[in-house]
């Protein structure tokens, strides 16, 4: 899956099963095994009142993001592998004044989590880090939230 094709992917969700990811409007950066950056733009619907990005569209970007990157391995796998997140902890460290971006670099331990599912059949859970920036004004981060991904194989 490139770039593209990812965003096709994630609007096509949004349109037939989550309307919040449509109405966020993100798109994929860059993906691969390693690691997957997308972009939310700041834009009327994802600004708060003060004018920096909203704490849901910076939920939706965590989702998004550490979710990609899962279907990335879940799509290469015989078996139905159900990904949903069990727990969100976020750590707002700046305003963003601008488009976010949302990178997740734990492909390795993402490709392993699946890997175990496969083979225990059970729920296997995984932590993961994700760093939001705002490139076009500063590369230091602007959140840092770790979204804990949940799968299990369904038979």
């Amino acid at each position: 899956m490139d770039a593209i094709k990812g965003t096709a992917l994630i609007r096509l969700l949004g349109l037939t099963k989550i309307p919040m990811i449509f109405y966020c409007r993100p798109s994929v950066v860059s993906i691969n095994d390693e690691s997957m950056t997308l972009k939310i733009p700041l834009t009327r619907r994802t600004r708060n009142h003060v004018g920096s990005f909203y704490f849901g569209a910076f939920a939706v970007g965590a989702d998004l993001s550490a979710g990609l990157m899962a279907m990335r391995f879940i799509g290469k796998q015989k078996k139905k592998i159900v990904p949903i997140f069990k727990d969100f902890k976020a750590d707002f460290l700046k305003l963003a004044k601008g488009d976010v971006h949302f990178t997740c670099t734990q492909g390795d331990a993402v490709r392993a989590l699946v890997d175990a599912a496969v083979q225990t059949g059970e729920r296997q859970n995984l932590p993961l880090n994700i760093i939001a920036s705002v490139p076009s004004i500063d590369d230091e981060p602007v959140a840092e939230m770790v979204i804990t991904l949940s799968i299990k194989v369904k038979e």
